[in-house]
């Protein structure tokens, strides 16, 4: 069960790290645009990064979790797993997504340079959005059960 939590929490980090150097070039590249279309561009093009590299590892790590000796997929316990995975995650990103954008563009407007306030506001953001998604992982018993 610990495995699984480090195993987790490694691919979002990992997701959130590539996110972060991205979201920053992309909020400098668009530094004419005004805050908050930096903002709203920015947000986007950091939700496009971290959900294809945390989907990417996540289906890495857990690809045989679901497999039957037969061959085939247990889909019964992979939908199972997936409606918690998705709340959890679902409840942090609303959380995420919010002090986020707000951050951003409070930063922006006290003249912070676009990266760095692209950097700050997703690296307090992930800090919060680390202990929501822990949190709710714990609640819905993802890693319980015998999964």
């Amino acid at each position: 069960m610990l495995q699984e939590y480090i195993q987790l929490n490694k691919n979002i980090l990992v997701a959130f790290a590539a996110s972060i150097i991205i979201s920053a070039i992309i909020a400098q590249f668009l530094s004419d645009q005004s805050d908050y279309l930096n903002t709203t561009y920015t947000t986007i093009a950091d939700y496009v990064i971290y959900f294809s590299v945390f989907s990417g590892l996540f289906y890495l790590d857990n690809r045989k979790k679901y497999q039957l000796k037969s061959g085939g997929t247990d889909t019964v316990k992979l939908k199972h797993d997936l409606k918690k995975l998705i709340t959890s995650l679902g409840i942090a990103e609303i959380v995420y997504t919010v002090v986020r954008w707000v951050l951003q563009y409070y930063f922006l407007t006290i003249q912070y340079d676009p990266y760095m306030a692209s950097i700050a506001s997703q690296g307090i953001s992930t800090i919060i959005y680390m202990l929501v998604v822990n949190l709710s992982v714990k609640i819905t018993r993802l890693y319980k059960d015998g999964n």
